[in-house]
């Protein structure tokens, strides 16, 4: 991972293939450029996220894993390096129990929406369970290390904790709670 890029366009990949971080060429299907592509779009999407307004703490938590998962991405890119490391995981699930324990407790399912901010914390939950099965897939393949799909895993629960958390930060004047789903059972069962 020492060398940098100094050329974008290097047309080396017209013919379907593309370089993994070791210099060896794959097909730009192939799997591990697939959970490559889903960790980077999911990176891209928390930079959209992060151009929102967001309250300070959120903003600090958001950098840090957009540099993990860049990290992730790294690693995929190089069969059998470790750049991800466990106590990526476990800053995951210290901020979820954070997060979380300031929410009231969930009766019914809720839909991805409500603030902006909140909305789009909900795609990026969308897309690290899709990179989540991208890298599952992946290791059912190849030997892949535990971690990213570890931390995606716990990436997904903490955007839609986010998500709950944004939409009562409000600040954009639109939220306030959750968008609950409007079920018809309990509708009909008068709750």
């Amino acid at each position: 991972m020492s060398n940098r890029l100094t050329q974008i366009a290097t047309r080396t990949g017209d013919d379907g293939t593309t370089g993994l971080g070791d210099g060896t060429r794959v097909p730009k299907d192939a799997l591990r450029v697939q959970a490559m592509g889903d960790v980077d779009e999911l990176n891209s999407g928390l930079g959209v996220l992060l151009a929102e307004p967001l309250p300070d703490d959120v903003r600090t938590l958001l950098v840090t894993i957009q540099h993990e998962l860049f990290n992730l991405g790294g690693e995929l890119s190089i069969p059998g390096y470790e750049l991800l490391k466990p106590a990526a995981v476990l800053h995951l699930d210290q901020a979820l129990e954070h997060y979380n324990a300031q929410l009231p407790r969930l009766k019914e399912f809720i839909l991805p929406a409500g603030t902006r901010s909140a909305a789009l914390a909900h795609v990026g939950r969308t897309v690290a369970r899709r990179a989540e099965r991208a890298v599952v897939a992946l290791a059912a393949a190849e030997p892949v290390n535990t971690a990213p799909r570890q931390y995606l895993n716990r990436l997904s629960d903490l955007l839609f904790v986010l998500a709950r958390v944004l939409n009562r930060a409000n600040l954009d004047g639109l939220g306030g709670d959750d968008v609950y789903w409007r079920s018809e059972r309990l509708a009909r069962e008068g709750q």
